[in-house]
């Protein structure tokens, strides 16, 4: 019989949100946290006006996308991968930077592609407590690091529970660092934050070999479905990540649709204006029902529906109804479930049903 790794057989694999509900039922999907308005239409134009040339292979080192980038973020186009996703980011750092005997250290309830990235590799995933309103927990995390530590992610704004690390914070942090330690900020969220002592990390990646950022269009951009990510590094890891990776991994749709998207600063104001005022009116909302909402400055609110069952009982009366929103036990959260912030009238239908729910069943 033939057998992969024993590491491997440690993976849960990944389920994403769910998508589908009774046939022919409207979907409200915010199981994913996925831009409210789609994407922008300027990225659409352009992934129509390359179709016809889908037939050649895409430019494998992206580099209009990269100058869009770099212009767009004020850093070096050569400091800049490309990459599927930022999931394939993630997995391209590990396969680089970890395996057997090596740890790869995230917090608590982070991102599920951390550990099963992790164990695919050989190496051991471990986490480190995080403070009770979820947010990282840097003194934790430090106590955490051994002489096997390799890679620490630490997702700033913070996935499932929407908490972010300032600036001084991940400074300090990394100053007591041994210096061959990879620290990767995954800035997936980063768009939403508005609070001037954040750092997405661009800055620090300048200063640091050993800090990259990784960065995403699935989320403010709208174009989960396109499969696009990028990393900031330094030029021994860009390198790095430039023999490991795929020699075509972008798409030709998806680079002229990642140019095209950096262009339309409008559409991405209304689409994050839109959201800072929808979460916090639903949280609003979700809270005068006696809910338990913990702050976010994300696309999404999580939940505590305060027992296991309760939070999956709702989830369930809500996807009769055709409302899709996101269990969290995989993340070690199963009396929470986290909302995605949609359009203005379906976070109304999300709070409408939730309320009828408690008020029939309380």
């Amino acid at each position: 019989m033939i057998k992969a790794k024993d590491s491997i057989y440690k993976i849960t694999p990944y389920i994403g949100g769910e998508s589908k509900s009774k046939e022919g039922q409207r979907i409200i999907k915010l199981s994913s946290n996925e831009g409210a308005f789609g994407p922008s239409p300027m990225a659409v134009k352009a992934m129509q006006e390359v179709a016809k040339d889908i037939h050649r292979y895409p430019d494998g080192s992206c580099h209009d996308l990269r100058a869009a980038l770099a212009y767009k973020n004020n850093i070096p186009a050569e400091n800049i991968v490309c990459g599927a996703g930022s999931d394939e980011i993630i997995s391209l750092l590990c396969q680089a930077y970890a395996g057997d005997g090596d740890e790869v250290l995230y917090p608590e309830h982070g991102f599920l592609m951390y550990p099963i990235r992790a164990n695919s590799v050989g190496a051991t995933p471990v986490t480190a407590a995080v403070k009770e309103n979820f947010k990282v927990d840097v003194r934790a995390l430090t106590n955490a690091v051994t002489d096997k530590t390799k890679i620490i992610f630490i997702a700033n704004p913070s996935t499932p529970t929407g908490s972010y690390l300032t600036r001084d914070e991940v400074v300090a942090f990394h100053k007591g660092l041994p210096s061959d330690v990879l620290l990767v900020l995954d800035a997936a969220y980063a768009e939403y934050v508005e609070d001037p002592e954040y750092t997405i990390g661009h800055d620090l990646v300048a200063q640091h070999d050993n800090i990259v950022v990784t960065r995403t269009f699935s989320k403010a951009y709208g174009m989960g479905g396109v499969r696009l990510g990028w990393a900031h590094g330094s030029d021994e890891v860009i390198d790095i990540l430039n023999r490991v990776r795929g020699p075509f991994n972008v798409s030709i749709e998806a680079q002229a649709a990642g140019v095209a998207a950096l262009k339309d600063d409008d559409f991405l104001k209304k689409s994050l204006e839109h959201n800072k005022k929808c979460r916090e009116d639903t949280k609003q909302a979700l809270e005068e029902i006696g809910l338990k909402v913990y702050q976010s400055v994300t696309n999404f609110l999580l939940v505590n529906f305060g027992s296991p069952e309760n939070a999956e009982n709702t989830r369930l009366a809500l996807k009769d109804q055709g409302i899709l929103i996101r269990q969290m036990g995989a993340y070690n959260l199963p009396a929470c479930l986290r909302i995605t912030i949609g359009t203005t009238e379906e976070m109304g239908l999300v709070v409408k049903a939730i309320k009828g729910y408690i008020n029939n069943h309380g």
